[in-house]
């Protein structure tokens, strides 16, 4: 694994925060950095995902003129949360 060097200035309160933290799980303040910091970029990626999906979904939505009914998709998902199959709703024509 190829690593770069860099430098981190952080407040002091948020330092002894992380310090704090560390001494209990006796991961050091640097494991402790990188993790967060891993965690936090992998969390952006997946909300970039989420963006991208939902637009193309729109698009093909606008396009071809096709949605879901907002009541069939909650009955749907409340279904299948309390541990009941369900069938998927159909798509229906929203637009003329």
């Amino acid at each position: 694994m190829t690593v770069a060097a860099t430098s981190l200035k952080l407040p002091q309160r948020l330092k002894s925060r992380v310090e704090r933290l560390t001494k209990r799980s006796k991961e050091s303040p640097h494991a402790f950095m990188i993790r967060a910091i891993e965690e936090q970029v992998e969390a952006e990626e997946l909300h970039s995902r989420f963006l991208a999906d939902a637009a193309r979904a729109d698009a093909a939505m606008q396009r071809t003129g096709l949605g879901y009914a907002s009541a069939d998709v909650n009955a749907y998902l409340e279904a299948r949360a309390a541990g009941r199959t369900a069938r998927k709703p159909k798509p229906v024509r929203w637009r003329r």
